[in-house]
């Protein structure tokens, strides 16, 4: 597959992070070349301060290297393919700033480009937190697939930002331009949602849940994870658990919940979802020991160390399907493991999981299931 992308200013060798010789997909597409052809093409003025919001893994921030833009993104994987990306296109470094969706944003910005996000939260979020930057004179540009944008997305830049209108649609890729309007009064921001829990969900029923901006199932406990806690292993004594892929934690809150002896560590690629997991964990008044941490799945944990990892992996990457993400997941947690030690996951049923699991772990077993879900255990031999 050809891993290099055509930009105005030259070719430029790209690959998503973690490199994987078996994934077919690439690292940019066709709204990111539109997007720097018409920066090039319309001769956009690119020397004040450029930001680049939600790089899906570094294309645009790597292609606009020379104007030393700031990236912002909600995902560890991105900034991590960005990293890789520059240093293999000879990028000086710090010619980037990177910068994650919990840090404060530029106090002022000439050229915003937003690569348009899956989750119409997240741009919510995120164009609520940039707009006091955004100054009469800031060019404004969107970019995506035509498919990932939609009335309800140029209403928002509208509303927050200013009038806003589409392009043609190139390649099926589609720019959004908006004009800022400084007079505007923008809604205030309903990030982050906070509600309760229902009381059929085990140790965790009646209590409180705290979601960012991006999260999956954002404003309500989404089916499977009401499932998964409704079926999760009992027993105690201190074990390490791990909350792998934790999205707003309620997992890992649960089993602290049942077991105050737990060691649990919340793990996800999402700054956005550990900041959830973080802020759930500590509203629920867990007196146990637990751990927050953004990264690569269990990448940095040692070997044997783990007594239990729960895990709802997910099976998209932005657009596309695929089950890399949980194939990582469930190798990360045979390696940490310890021997005896459980991986239990919670998934559609028509995944297929079982089969994974069980060439990997030499075993499975059904906990528990419906129409729709599974709840199954694979233990480490």
């Amino acid at each position: 597959m050809d891993d290099r992308m055509t930009t105005p200013w030259g070719e430029l060798a790209l690959s998503r992070f973690p490199e994987d010789p078996r994934d077919r997909l690439r690292a940019w597409d066709a709204s990111d070349e539109y997007l720097l052809g018409h920066l090039a093409e319309e001769r956009v003025p690119l020397s004040g301060t450029v930001v680049v919001v939600g790089d899906r893994w570094g294309a645009l921030a790597t292609a606009l290297a020379a104007h030393r833009p700031a990236q912002i993104t909600d995902s560890y994987l991105a900034q991590e393919a960005t990293r890789a990306n520059l240093a293999r296109a000879g990028t000086e470094p710090g010619a980037v700033r990177l910068l994650t969706t919990q840090d404060p944003p530029p106090e002022r910005i000439d050229v915003l480009l937003v690569r348009v996000p899956k989750s119409l939260a997240l741009l919510e979020d995120q164009l609520l937190r940039l707009a006091p930057a955004v100054h009469a004179g800031t060019v404004v540009v969107g970019t995506g697939m035509v498919k990932e944008i939609h009335t309800s997305t140029l209403r928002l830049f509208e509303r927050i930002l200013g009038p806003t209108r589409t392009s043609l649609a190139v390649k099926k890729a589609r720019l959004i331009f908006c004009t800022p309007d400084p007079a505007l009064e923008r809604p205030a921001s309903p990030w982050p949602y906070v509600y309760t829990l229902p009381d059929d969900v085990g140790p965790a029923a009646g209590g409180t849940v705290v979601n960012h901006a991006g999260v999956f199932c954002a404003d309500r406990l989404d089916i499977g994870t009401r499932f998964f806690l409704r079926h999760l292993p009992g027993g105690g004594g201190g074990r390490r658990v791990v909350d792998l892929g934790c999205g707003n934690g309620v997992v890992g809150t649960a089993v602290a919940l049942a077991d105050p002896a737990a060691e649990v560590l919340f793990v996800d690629e999402s700054f956005q979802a550990v900041a959830s997991a973080e802020a759930t964990y500590k509203a629920n008044g867990v007196p146990g020991h637990a751990e927050f941490r953004v990264g690569d799945g269990l990448a940095g944990v040692p070997s044997g160390s783990v007594d239990l990892v729960l895990n709802n992996p997910p099976f998209h990457s932005h657009q596309a399907t695929t089950d890399a993400t949980a194939r990582r997941m469930f190798t990360g947690a045979r390696r940490t493991l310890r021997p005896g030690g459980e991986l239990w996951v919670v998934g559609n049923r028509h995944l297929g999981y079982h089969v994974k699991l069980r060439r990997l772990f030499g075993n499975c077993q059904l906990v528990a299931g419906d129409r729709k879900f599974v709840v199954l255990k694979a233990v480490k031999r």
